[in-house]
């Protein structure tokens, strides 16, 4: 196996999960088979109690693993399916250790950081690099890791020793690591800084591990003299320094490392000149050209709980990106705080409920993602009877279909005390409710997590359409409530559709209003499998309902012309 590490340094949130998926494309496109590795240095065992606003969106794998957002650019950007595996975090080694500790593994050794967390890094580096993630049989060629944080971090240094010692085991021609620094300019000075990178790669070699590349990070691109006076004081060749300034849309950063010849320079590091060949990134050009001349736009409501934070809902922002560039549009996001739609911002923040309602009226669709706790449902409900009532197309994922269930229990069926358990335990209607397969007690790794299977009950539904007919869909899941079977019937008597449910046809999946443009809600969150240039069905369906283009496309795909 060939390691490619990334690491960080100087500045966190330097997109080194962005440059190891941009590695992995270019090194795809030479014909080699990439897998990823995410280390995640946090003492939590996965991400999936983590606050979004703390650490961005919980991305959930196939296998059911709540996992790091970079996990979800690697899934994107290779086209691959990872498992929960492939994101290592403190709290997994530490739990394996212990584990063996109890069970008597050690033999009564003093159980300490090295060797036996270090050791127990390299075993699961090893084992998890091997497992195929591209549907193909056997191992990959290349597992791009990426370390998390940035070098110096107390919390990392078991994990840079591990790797310090993977280097020296695997040999010189399997390792390859790619420092991410940053490349400040000074506003008053106008000179690009290499100070910083200089001290960052100071530390990294202080600890045993030397730089083969640097991915600087800036602004504008490196001057030659930054390159020179870099390469230098950190000991790498001028052609090692990789430069990735800012560009209008991240497809292109792929493109960035092409025309450094960044791959040729790895691939000879890791001595795999002899098997790989130019790399094709026509697909990767096209689309970001594609992207950059786009004019027309489409506004779509986002209403949801986290959106002070952007990457809290960062696979749903991608996946209406794939929708679009698809309908040859540029997303235009209006982020709406849910709790300012509702009537008590009206007299607490009169300015801010009356921008959200304007922005929720000049919006062509609205999108209803998913979300945990009680705070902005009402304004939540608010935004699905809008859309409802005014013929608006609509998107409800995960709490976003629940909310339009208690918000047509309210409207239509009158239950004026139907809600969802999870925000009144004592409802006089619960329309929602807490599932059985979860636990009351332990909040994680205890929801309904992963792929599961979604059988469509009709062929005449616009999701089967979208879909393009099949009798079931396999999409992944992150909820622990639900629609309450028992109220379903009551709930379809409205014109209400339950047109998708589980295997035993007690969970409702999918709902559909008929006599709606375009009223559409998921327990399910199509957006963890939208790719570039494979939209996942919904969104795509969202986008076309929202410029009137739904009716046509549904026509086209029926007559067999697209």
């Amino acid at each position: 196996m060939k390691y490619v590490l990334v690491t960080g340094g100087v500045v966190s949130g330097l997109g080194k999960g962005v440059t190891a998926s941009s590695i992995g494309v270019v090194l795809k496109a030479c014909g080699l088979r990439v897998t990823s590795i995410k280390i995640d240095p946090y003492l939590n065992t996965d991400a999936g109690t983590m606050s979004p606003f703390e650490h961005g969106e919980v991305f959930v794998l196939d296998d059911g693993g709540e996992v790091d957002l970079d996990l979800g650019n690697y899934e994107r950007f290779l086209d691959v399916r990872l498992t929960r595996d492939n994101n290592i975090t403190t709290g997994k080694i530490y739990q394996s250790v212990l584990e063996k500790e109890r069970k008597g593994d050690y033999l009564g050794k003093t159980v300490q950081v090295v060797p036996h967390i270090t050791d127990a890094i390299k075993d699961w580096i090893e084992s998890v690099s091997a497992i195929p993630v591209d549907g193909k049989e056997g191992p990959a060629d290349v597992c791009v890791i990426e370390l998390g944080g940035t070098v110096g971090d107390i919390e990392s240094m078991p994990f840079i020793e591990a790797l310090r010692q993977l280097f020296f085991s695997t040999g010189p021609d399997n390792f390859c690591l790619i420092h991410v620094s940053l490349v400040p300019v000074l506003g008053v000075v106008g000179e690009q800084k290499t100070k910083p990178t200089q001290h960052s790669v100071r530390e990294l070699r202080a600890l045993g591990l030397t730089p083969h590349f640097l991915a600087c990070r800036s602004a504008q691109p490196l001057l030659e003299n930054t390159k020179q006076k870099l390469s230098q004081f950190c000991h790498v060749p001028a052609a090692n320094i990789l430069n990735i300034h800012d560009v209008p849309n991240i497809w292109h950063v792929p493109l960035l490392l092409r025309n450094q010849n960044a791959h040729e320079a790895i691939l000879r590091q890791l001595a795999l000149v002899r098997v790989a060949g130019p790399p094709n990134l026509q697909e990767w050009t096209t689309r970001a050209e594609t992207f950059d001349n786009l004019t027309n736009s489409v506004k779509i409501a986002m209403v949801g709980k986290y959106v002070g934070l952007t990457d809290s809902y960062l696979s749903v922002v991608k996946a209406l990106l794939h929708a679009c560039i698809a309908c040859s549009l540029k997303p235009s996001i209006e982020w709406i705080a849910a709790s300012d739609l509702e009537d008590e911002s009206a007299k607490s923040t009169p300015e801010a409920h009356s921008k959200a309602w304007e922005a929720l009226r000049n919006s062509a669709c609205v999108l209803v993602p998913g979300g945990f706790g009680d705070r902005g449902v009402n304004g939540m409900i608010l935004a699905a009877k809008y859309a409802r009532e005014n013929k608006v197309p609509y998107l409800g994922i995960c709490l976003g279909m629940q909310i339009s269930v208690i918000e047509i229990s309210r409207s239509i069926l009158g239950w004026k005390g139907a809600n969802s358990t999870e925000f009144d335990e004592h409802a006089p209607n619960p329309v929602v409710i807490f599932m059985p397969e979860g636990s009351r007690t332990h909040m994680g790794n205890t929801m309904r997590l992963g792929s599961r299977r979604t059988l469509l009950q009709t062929a005449d539904c616009i999701t089967a359409k979208l879909y393009h007919n099949p009798d079931h869909v396999d999409e992944r899941h992150r909820h622990r409530y639900e629609v309450n079977p028992e109220v379903v019937e009551d709930l379809e008597k409205t014109g209400l559709r339950f047109v998708g449910k589980d295997e035993s046809r007690q969970r409702m999946e999918i709902l559909e209003l008929p006599s709606h443009p375009f009223y559409v809600g998921v327990q399910f969150h199509p957006e963890y499998k939208s790719r570039p240039g494979k939209p996942s069905a919904l969104f795509l369906g969202l986008i076309l309902a929202a410029t009137g283009q739904l009716e046509a496309y549904v026509k086209s795909h029926q007559n067999g012309s697209i």
